[in-house]
C-alpha cells in the first residue's frame, strides 16, 4: 500500500485522505491513522473507492456497532445500509436542510459514512458545517448562557405520518409510525475523544430549549443557525462515484444540495452507533 496522504478540505474542516483502499481489511496502523484524522478534523473524505456494500460494512464496523435507521429505504440484502436516492422525477432530496443525524435519539449516532454509487452530471454537492468553531467563535456572555442550557430534539415533526415526507419522497423515506423519538441534549457539548467543545443544537431537530417555549426559543435558535453556517464555517465537497464522506455527528452539520433537477442521485449511507453526550 502506498502512503497515506493527508490534505485539509478547507480553512474550516475536514481533510481528504488519499494512498488507501478501503476495499481491503485495513492493518491496525493504517486504521489508526484514518481514526486520528477523523478525530483531529471532525470529518474524512476519500475518492475513486471501488467497494461493495460488503466493503462498505468491513469499513464501517471498525467504527463500532451499526445503526439501522427506522426511516430510510434499505440496500436490497443489506439492511444495515440506507439507500439515499433521488429519483429523476422526484423534486425534493433527502438531507436538503442543515441538520445532524439522529440528535432526536437518547444516544445520537457517532458518524454516517456516505459512498457515492451514481451522482448528477452537475450539482449535488454537500455542505458541511464546523460546530468546534461555531462554538468558538460566540461571544465570552453567549457561551456562557449556552452552557448552562440543555435543547429538545425530535423526529416526529420531520418524519411523522402528518409531514408528508414519504410521499415526497417517493416513498424513499418511510415508517412515520416509528417517528415517536424526543431526546434532551446539553447546548453545548465536549466531545469524547478530542475533548472539544461543540454547539449541539440544529435547525432541523432541534424544537426548542429546555424550559422555553417554541415561540421564545425560535429568535434564538435562528441566530445560532445563521451564526453557523457562514461561509468561513462551511467546508463544500463534490461528489463522484466511489467518492465517500465521513463525518461526525458531534462537531459537524450537513446539508445535502438539491440543485440537479431531473437527474439522479444514489448513495449509500452506514451510520455507526454513538455514546451518551455531556
Amino acid at each position: 500500500m502506498s502512503e497515506i496522504i493527508i490534505n485539509p478540505a478547507s480553512g474550516s474542516i475536514g481533510a481528504e485522505i488519499g494512498g488507501v483502499d478501503l476495499s481491503v481489511d485495513l492493518s491496525d496502523a493504517v486504521f489508526s491513522e484514518i481514526r486520528q484524522t477523523f478525530i483531529e478534523h471532525g470529518l474524512i473524505f476519500f475518492r475513486n473507492q471501488e467497494l461493495t456494500p460488503d466493503d462498505h460494512l468491513r469499513f464501517a464496523k471498525r467504527w463500532g456497532e451499526i445503526n439501522i435507521n427506522r426511516f430510510f429505504a434499505k440496500v436490497e440484502g443489506h439492511e444495515q445500509i440506507a439507500e439515499v436516492k433521488k429519483d429523476t422525477d422526484q423534486e425534493i432530496n433527502i438531507g436538503g436542510a442543515w441538520h445532524t443525524d439522529h440528535s432526536y435519539d437518547q444516544i445520537p449516532a457517532m458518524g454516517s459514512i456516505l459512498l457515492a454509487r451514481e451522482t448528477p452530471k452537475t450539482g449535488g454537492d454537500t455542505l458541511f458545517a464546523n460546530m468546534y468553531r461555531a462554538y468558538e467563535s460566540l461571544s465570552d456572555g453567549l457561551k456562557g448562557t449556552l452552557e448552562s442550557m440543555n435543547a429538545c430534539h425530535s423526529s416526529r415533526h420531520v418524519f411523522g405520518a402528518h409531514t408528508g415526507y414519504a410521499e415526497a419522497s417517493n416513498q424513499r423515506i418511510g415508517n412515520p409510525e416509528l417517528a415517536t423519538q424526543d431526546a434532551i441534549h446539553p447546548v453545548i457539548i465536549t466531545h469524547p475523544e478530542s475533548k472539544r467543545k461543540a454547539l449541539y443544537v440544529n435547525p432541523e431537530f432541534t424544537v426548542n430549549f429546555e424550559g422555553w417555549t417554541k415561540e421564545e426559543s425560535k429568535p434564538l435558535l435562528n441566530y445560532l443557525t445563521e451564526h453557523s453556517t457562514r461561509s468561513e464555517n462551511i467546508t463544500r465537497f463534490k461528489w463522484e462515484p466511489g467518492s465517500i464522506a465521513f463525518w461526525d455527528n458531534r462537531c459537524t452539520w450537513h446539508f445535502a444540495l438539491n440543485d440537479y433537477p431531473g437527474e439522479k442521485r444514489l448513495m449509500h449511507r452506514i451510520t455507526v452507533e454513538g455514546s451518551a453526550l455531556c
